[in-house]
């Protein structure tokens, strides 16, 4: 979705970005490079649940810079945090929000691991990373501005 722009209420405000800030956006680029490296070691489960972990960590960067004086929620729930976070995501992002969501419980609480192995094969983990990819960039563009 290279055309959507982030539509974040403190966009355009001049802050510095705060240590805690940086730290939730450094975290979510591990995670991020952490499921690249366990695509290329076939390990296809754990590509879901690190793309999941980075898009939350980002998320929660962007609340804690939006509201300094609070904590993030301590929740999974992707589709939550946006909505603390005030963005008004695009349609295709809210979707793969709400997939990686319900997947990553999965990962999380495998009831059979082999079913669930074929379910996520490389196709899919791969699909996966490069949505999160786009997610996470545009993600960034909330809080760039205000670098």
């Amino acid at each position: 979705m290279a055309g959507a722009v982030c539509n974040n209420p403190s966009r355009g405000r001049y802050e510095p970005m705060d240590p805690t800030v940086k730290n939730w956006i450094a975290t979510s680029n591990y995670d991020l490079r952490t499921a690249e490296a366990m695509l290329k070691a076939g390990r296809y489960l754990y590509v879901v649940f690190m793309c999941h972990l980075s898009v939350e960590k980002m998320l929660k960067g962007i609340i804690a810079h939006q509201q300094p004086e609070t904590i993030p929620p301590k929740t999974h729930q992707l589709i939550f945090l946006a909505q603390k976070a005030q963005l008004e995501l695009p349609e295709e992002f809210k979707d793969f929000i709400q997939h990686i969501d319900n997947v990553s419980v999965v990962t999380r609480y495998p009831d059979d691991l082999r079913k669930l192995a074929k379910e996520f094969n490389r196709a899919a983990a791969q699909r996966i990373l490069s949505e999160t990819r786009a997610l996470l960039q545009w993600l960034r563009q909330c809080l760039k501005s205000e670098e």
